[in-house]
């Protein structure tokens, strides 16, 4: 007899120290990230905050969210920051967890997160028809930007060192990659 999948329930019972997430039906549970994540993905979100979606010198018209919940299908993923075009986000939503995919989601990769965010949560997000996912890795200091063509990712560019980023789909800026690293 095969292993009951996952719910909501067993979420709910990790620790708060925990981040949890279930992909194709399993629990993954996962610490809180340690700081040179955290910093990176803070930071990259501020990169994008002021002209994306506060729309301070950029074109504005997303809604970027740290951590956000988001509950495809019968996956329940937590990127570290996600966005969506503004005419796609629906204003109204005042619940904890998201229904509607992001255009653009980003995983700061961990040790021990990255071959489940590589592997089992890219899947998830081309199946979502997720148009652009970025992986930042704070302990090789790189960013590898793909772009979902069909149903899979193809990586548009890598960036590496103190690289100058112009990339898809947050073109409209240009920022030094070893700004998330706190350089």
């Amino acid at each position: 007899m095969g292993k009951r999948p996952a719910t909501y329930a067993d979420l709910e019972e990790l620790p708060p120290n925990m981040v949890g997430e279930i992909i194709t039906g399993e629990l993954y549970a996962s610490p809180r990230p340690a700081v040179p994540h955290t910093r990176a993905a803070s930071r990259l979100g501020g990169v994008l905050m002021g002209p994306f979606d506060l729309g301070t010198n950029g074109p504005g018209g997303w809604v970027i969210l740290d951590e956000p919940e988001l509950h495809l299908g019968s996956d329940v993923l937590v990127p570290d920051l996600a966005g969506w075009r503004g005419e796609r986000f629906p204003e109204t939503t005042r619940t904890a967890a998201l229904t509607l995919a992001p255009d653009w989601a980003c995983e700061v990769l961990s040790p021990s997160t990255e071959a489940r965010d590589r592997s089992i949560k890219l899947p998830v997000y081309a199946r979502e028809g997720i148009q652009y996912v970025w992986l930042v890795d704070p302990d090789v200091h790189t960013l590898e930007v793909f772009r979902l063509v069909g149903t899979n990712y193809t990586l548009l560019a890598t960036y590496a060192g103190e690289a100058l980023i112009r990339a898809e789909p947050f073109d409209a800026i240009e920022f030094k990659l070893n700004t998330l690293w706190g350089k």
